[in-house]
């Protein structure tokens, strides 16, 4: 597995908690709003299996996975969230341990991130 991959899905995964963080948020600001019902965004793991990578490619005469000439580079994703009503009203003690499993998450993000730094920096050192 290549480590810019792993930078990738950890942006990626920021940027879901990130999304999901204004969502809770959202929920906590409307607790008081009658007939406001949960929120939330689809799993992250969801996410993953939408995102789609064709071959990276170099040069124009290599083949693509179909046949013929590649077209060059080209990455798809999802960037916009699906965002999920539910039918429950909002619980401010929900919301507040979905912030603290999201502060968590964002703290596991970065220490993977720190430590596949530091073996990218003692590979390049020596």
């Amino acid at each position: 597995m290549d480590n810019a991959y792993i930078f990738g899905i950890a942006s990626q995964r920021n940027a879901w908690l990130t999304a999901r963080q204004s969502v809770v948020a959202q929920n906590v600001a409307n607790a008081d709003t009658p007939e406001y019902k949960t929120k939330d965004i689809a799993p992250f793991e969801d996410v993953l299996h939408d995102i789609g990578v064709r071959l990276v490619t170099d040069n124009s005469a290599h083949l693509s996975i179909g046949g013929g000439q590649s077209e060059g580079v080209a990455r798809t994703g999802q960037r916009d969230w699906t965002v999920e009503t539910t039918d429950k009203d909002v619980t401010i003690e929900e919301e507040m341990l979905k912030g603290g499993e999201i502060a968590r998450s964002y703290s596991l993000n970065t220490s993977i991130v720190k430590a596949f730094h530091r073996m990218m920096l003692n590979a390049v050192k020596g």
